[in-house]
């Protein structure tokens, strides 16, 4: 278990917290594979009947860390996020072990799609939540372009991916997203009493009603689909162009590559 991914068990709760808040919480290969291990693991122990993830800092996560994507994009290293190979996305994928999210902040990027695979979201008031993809020439990941369209509609699903379009607390929880909106100070707590109010219902009953809410083969299915385009798309001279106006701080110019 990486330092940057807390873990801590207790009452029938692993309570998993991104801990790199100097950086954003952005997520690194190394909490990947943590985050990954940890939820895989859960399904394997009778003593976790509900897992809860947090994060220290003013938000949830930058999402993924950019110098991992700007040196793929430079040929320089493979990808996290390459067809099944994700241990995070795969895991929550088959997650059999409910799952809770508090989020405060900024949610970015996977930041936000994970949330699709959560079973319950409370946002703090703060929260606001992105997934810009398209505006670093990438494309949607975590099975959310079937996930997220299904939750809140074509339309506002769209305009999340490609325009960017900021989505509220408030927002959040009218859209579906997540369940309720919490006063920052009051945010883990909420969270844990949900986690809490999980794990002391009967568990066979509770893991039967999460599997038949989902289907792990579609959502397998449809993060190798994405995960293609995904490194097809760091690889491109749109990719090289979208992190190098990042770095430069600038506007990128697509038209260009025409």
């Amino acid at each position: 278990m990486t330092e940057h991914v807390q873990r801590e068990k207790s009452h029938g709760i692993l309570t998993l917290t991104l801990n790199r808040p100097e950086k954003r919480n952005a997520l690194t290969r190394a909490m990947y594979q943590a985050l990954g291990e940890a939820i895989d693991g859960a399904a394997q122990d009778a003593d976790v009947r509900c897992i809860l993830l947090q994060s220290e800092g003013d938000l949830f996560t930058a999402g993924n860390d950019l110098g991992d994507f700007a040196a793929v994009g430079a040929g320089q290293d493979t990808p996290a996020g390459q067809p099944g190979e994700n241990p995070l996305l795969v895991a929550l994928s088959r997650a059999k072990t409910p799952l809770v999210a508090a989020v405060q902040g900024k949610a970015v990027g996977v930041g936000v799609t994970m949330l699709l695979h959560c079973d319950l979201v409370f946002v703090a008031d703060d929260a606001q939540l992105t997934t810009p993809f398209v505006n670093l020439a990438l494309v949607p990941e975590a099975a959310s372009s079937l996930l997220l369209p299904a939750r809140i509609g074509h339309a506002r699903a769209f305009s999340m991916f490609v325009l960017g379009e900021v989505v509220d607390a408030q927002k959040a929880v009218a859209w579906g997203i997540a369940n309720a909106v919490v006063p920052r100070a009051e945010l883990r707590a909420r969270a844990r009493a949900a986690a809490e109010a999980v794990a002391q219902r009967p568990p066979a009953a509770v893991a039967i009603t999460k599997a038949l809410m989902r289907d792990p083969a579609a959502l397998a299915k449809r993060i190798n689909e994405e995960g293609a385009h995904f490194v097809a798309q760091l690889k491109s001279p749109e990719a090289r162009e979208a992190f190098a106006a990042f770095a430069e701080k600038r506007a990128p110019d697509f038209n260009k590559l025409r």
